[in-house]
């Protein structure tokens, strides 16, 4: 028998009625859901279209895959974690850290596993979203987008790859039961991903390919593993944790500062090049794996195995793009092949051309997708005119290419909790961010952007949209991120 919160499309039932409606269960739809029922928001749903919680760290299971920043600055502040047992947390802790988060706060029992957000669309009539799923529809009275910008793999379109006679899979969605010992192994891209995998397997497989399209920036990782005392201590005390996460918000937001002024980055790109020419001593192989472009214009990185693992014998290193796949050959753009037996694709996400935007849809059935044409834009990086009572979290203009994802989700969750008590205290049915107002915070991003690394580092970048407009960066501070959201502004809405 069909589950009864379930039903069967036969019995075509009714939509089920609910408060918030949230897409997503990762950190920031777990996030989501504590803050909105802090604020009284019980009657809410969480629809998950995977079995499990835990968004990127649950998809994301490769050999290495861990923090790229402090593990102190890696959890909510509603739940602090003294147990991590590194300085940069490894993703089996990440993932059962939100699992026990999500079940301590009692949001597991909310999420509806297996349920796959097909199609949202505005009803004005109903004044709610009209969410239809895998197993049964909804209305809500307000749609969270928490799907997250690192969420669907971006696979490259190489001619001959679909003929590719060898295993082919995407760093996101790794091939556990597929045996690396002894094979021959492309590696497409060198992004964040590649820069944790490729030392994990590199002592495994016979031969590794690195086809580079764009050196990176690779700086030395101050890891180590946290003694069972100081745990102790943290567990013991909170002010201790409170001033370590005071600490390392400090240190980043220092770093910070070079991104807004990329002169200043010239003493740490400095480290960057010593920690390259300390552990590769090939001039060709060096001079390969040197950036042309300032630190910062990209993804910072950091590992202490990168570099050294590319200076093995049985690594090659490629500083092209790939051109094709020939039968079991990979051909780089610079005429360079490789033949192998398995291609790993390090290609990163779809970022700002995420998917989740061609399933929302305004009143007159047109999709978010439509709507940004290619550069996503949002009120606050939230919220977006046309889309009343919908939420974006981590979504255009927030990211910053120092700080912690969960600095962004929180000071988000402050303006969508103080939205959301704003509305019910004054009796709106509608809440829908005013054009000009929308309009006038891009304007000022846009305005503020040039003079940061991340638009004037003289790279190319996942930053820039399909139009070359810098969708992903917020050229400020966090702490004037935090400060500019934790106060809801009802005089930018037009409401009913």
């Amino acid at each position: 028998m069909p589950h009864p919160e379930h039903p069967t499309a036969a019995t075509s039932p009714r939509p089920r009625t609910v408060e918030a409606l949230i897409i997503g269960s990762g950190l920031s739809g777990i996030g989501a859901a504590v803050e909105l029922r802090r604020v009284g928001v019980q009657d809410l749903v969480v629809v998950e279209k995977a079995d499990d919680l835990g968004g990127t760290w649950r998809d994301n299971t490769y050999p290495g895959c861990a923090c790229d920043v402090p593990s102190a600055l890696y959890s909510y502040s509603f739940a602090p974690n003294p147990e991590w047992s590194r300085a940069f947390a490894g993703q089996p802790e990440i993932r059962a850290y939100l699992r026990d988060t999500a079940a301590r706060h009692g949001v597991t029992p909310l999420i509806r596993f297996g349920t796959e957000a097909r199609r949202a669309q505005w009803d004005p009539r109903e004044a709610r979203w009209r969410v239809e799923t895998t197993r049964g529809d909804y209305l809500a009275r307000f749609l969270v987008a928490a799907a997250g910008p690192w969420h669907e793999p971006l696979l490259p379109d190489i001619p001959g790859l679909a003929g590719f006679p060898g295993e082919v899979f995407h760093s996101a969605r790794w091939r556990h039961d597929h045996e690396l010992t002894g094979a021959r192994v492309a590696v497409v891209g060198s992004g964040a991903s590649a820069v944790q995998f490729v030392p994990a397997i590199q002592p495994r497989v016979a031969r590794l390919h690195l086809f580079q399209r764009t050196a990176q920036w690779v700086l030395p990782k101050p890891d180590h593993h946290v003694p069972t005392a100081e745990r102790r201590l943290l567990r013991r005390l909170p002010a201790a944790q409170r001033a370590l996460w005071g600490a390392e918000y400090a240190a980043l937001e220092a770093l910070g500062i070079g991104f807004r002024h990329p002169s200043l980055l010239r003493a740490v790109q400095k480290v960057g090049a010593l920690h390259l020419r300390a552990a590769v001593r090939d001039p060709l192989l060096r001079r390969a794996l040197t950036p042309d472009y300032t630190l910062g214009c990209k993804r910072l990185l950091l590992s202490n195995t990168y570099y050294p693992a590319l200076t093995r014998p049985n690594v090659t290193v490629h500083p092209t793009a790939v051109r094709a796949v020939d039968g079991s050959r990979v051909i780089g753009a610079d005429g360079s092949t490789a033949d192998v037996d398995t291609i790993i694709l390090g290609t990163g996400f779809h970022i700002l051309d995420m998917p989740i935007a061609g399933r929302v849809f305004d009143a007159d059935g047109v999709s978010l997708d439509d709507h940004w044409k290619g550069s996503p834009d949002a009120y606050l990086g939230t919220t977006v005119t046309g889309f009343p009572n919908a939420f974006i979290l981590l979504g255009p203009h927030l990211g910053t290419g120092h700080s912690s994802a969960y600095t962004i989700l929180e000071a988000q969750l402050a303006y969508l909790t103080g939205a959301v008590r704003h509305f019910r205290s004054a009796g709106w049915t509608r809440m829908d961010v005013r054009p000009e107002v929308q309009a006038a915070f891009g304007a000022e991003v846009q305005q503020a952007l040039p003079s940061t690394v991340y638009n004037a580092g003289g790279c190319s970048s996942y930053y820039l949209d399909g139009n070359g407009l810098n969708s992903f960066s917020w050229p400020w501070s966090t702490g004037r991120l935090r400060r500019r959201l934790a106060r809801f502004d009802p005089e930018a809405y037009d409401v009913s």
